[in-house]
This record gives C-alpha cells, structure tokens and sequence, in this order.
C-alpha cells in the first residue's frame, strides 16, 4: 500500500506530487479546531476530493463553495485554493492530485490540443463542486469508488486503469463546461498568485507590505484588506507562518542550530523566532528537536 499524505501539511504549491512517470499521489485531509485551515495555494496538477465525513468551506478562485459530507470537487490546474474548517468542527476528504501529462496532456492528438491543453490552460470552465443532485453526480462517485480501489490495491496494469478512470472524470464534467473569454485585464487571482510566488522565493530576506502592495498597483491599506480578504490573514502572518514551515524542514533535514535556522528563514530576532514557534506548533523549536530525534530513534529500533 502506498503512503498516505497530509494535503494539511503540504500545501505549498512546489510540493512534489507523486513521481516523475507516475504523478499521482493520494491525499488524506483531517481539518479540527487544533489545525482548521490548509491556506490557499496552487499547483500544477489538478485534483478530485471526495468529502468523507463534516463540513467546511472552500475557496476555489477566490470564490467560496460550502462542501459536506458526499461532495465531490474537481480543482484544474493552477487555480488557487483553501479550506477551512465551519462550525461543525470536523472534516476529512480523499483526494487524488494528479498532472494532466499523465492524462496526455503534454501529446500532440486530438485529445490534448481540443480538451487537456485548454483546460491546463484554464480556457475551459468546469464545475468545482459536484453535490447529490449535479447530474454527473453518480457516475461521477463510482469512478471516484474505482480510483481507491485501484490506488490501493496496485493490481498489475493498475497505472492504465488509473489513466483511463481518470480521463473518464473529465469526459463526464466535460459535458457541463463552457469555454472562458480571454481577459487581457490581471485578475485579482493573478495578482495574489504573484504576491505569494514573491513570498515563496524571498522568504528567508526583508520582506515590506509597501513593495507587495506596488506589485499589485494598490495602496498598502488596500493591499491589506485584499490579501486578508483573500487569505483570512495578514500578511505578516502569512510570511511569519512561511518562515516557520521553512524553520520546520530545516529541522527534519537535521539542521541542530537553532540560532542559524531562525537567521536562514528570516528570522533576526532569535526571542521572536521562538515565541512564534511554540505560538504555532505549541513547543519549543529544542523540544520539537528532541521529538524528531525520540522519533527517529523508535523508527530506526
């Protein structure tokens, strides 16, 4: 049996999704009040979540989708997206992430240039979320059904399988999609994409909400309520939440110096980076070393 993933966890949108010559991954998401939200993100892959017990919402594009229990979501690529968790205090979906190229979307046939590349290159419109009453709904299900079974169990020719349940899906939600109209205008999804790829690669550097708010062409008080709008937080907290990710990683890859991993991920205030460490992961980064360490030791025995 495969590992199981934590979409929770790795949410970063360079996450490496699967393997080279076989890019799909399986993803079990368990949302509490402890861990509520997987922040908004995108990737190059594009993903199809069945909803296996509560409730929360979802932010896909910038527009909000309330999901429970039976729903499916079909996420294309590149689309920015979130969940948080609503007052019912639980939700866990399935989710399989896989690249269009797997699909044949990088060929030159009929069923790349007319479907695959339009839809990678978000000129076709699909349906997100699929409800009880989608009429796509029930076929929809028993490929989603046949999809675990597959992963799961690995059967010889199972990756063919997988590839034709797959394009199937599309089939389907291909007959209730419309073609988008080109904008040559930047669309507020464009411009938060922008701002978070500029995080991503300055992360560990000084970092000001005047220079973010330029590459947008908005004030910084507009800045601010746009990317809190959008992200349901500031955005110090979200570089902040950023740098201890990076802090977390550097750790796992058995970095000990406290001190120069607070200085590597931007951190310059050492009294800081440790407040805002045990604020996020409820410990202290030397706690948390000797938890990867006792870890380590009982996988390792």
């Amino acid at each position: 049996m495969k590992k199981l993933h934590s979409l929770a966890l790795e949410q970063k949108e360079n996450a490496k999704h699967g393997e080279s010559f076989f890019p799909v991954q399986k993803y079990v998401t368990r949302l509490v009040p402890e861990y509520p939200v997987v922040t908004t993100h995108w990737h190059d892959e594009a993903e199809l979540t069945l909803i296996t017990d509560g409730s929360a919402l979802y932010q896909i594009d910038l527009t909000d989708y309330e999901v429970k229990e039976g729903d499916i979501l079909f996420i294309p690529p590149l689309l920015l997206h979130s969940i948080s968790l609503n007052a019912k205090k639980k939700f866990l979906s399935e989710t399989y992430v896989f690249h269009m190229n797997f699909l044949g979307g990088n060929s030159t046939d009929i069923c790349s240039t007319r479907y695959l590349t339009p839809i990678m290159n978000q000129e076709i419109s699909m349906p997100y979320l699929i409800t009880q009453n989608h009429p796509a709904y029930t076929s929809l299900r028993k490929i989603f059904g046949q999809i675990a079974s597959l992963y799961d169990e690995t059967i010889n020719g199972y990756e063919l399988a997988l590839k034709a349940m797959f394009l199937q899906a599309i089939f389907l939600l291909l007959q209730y999609s419309e073609k988008k109209e080109i904008s040559g205008t930047e669309t507020s999804s464009d411009k938060l994409k922008q701002v978070l790829d500029y995080i991503e690669l300055h992360y560990a550097e000084s970092i000001s909400v005047p220079e973010l708010a330029k590459m947008c062409y908005f004030s910084e008080y507009h800045f601010m309520r746009f990317f809190r709008k959008h992200m349901n937080m500031t955005c110090v907290e979200y570089i902040n939440n950023l740098r201890l990710e990076k802090a977390v990683e550097l750790f796992e890859q058995g970095n000990s110096s406290i001190l120069d991993v607070s200085l590597s991920v931007g951190f310059h205030n050492l009294s800081y980076f440790h407040r805002a460490f045990k604020k996020k992961y409820n410990m202290t980064p030397l706690t948390f070393m000797k938890q990867l360490k006792t870890n380590l030791n009982l996988i390792t025995h």
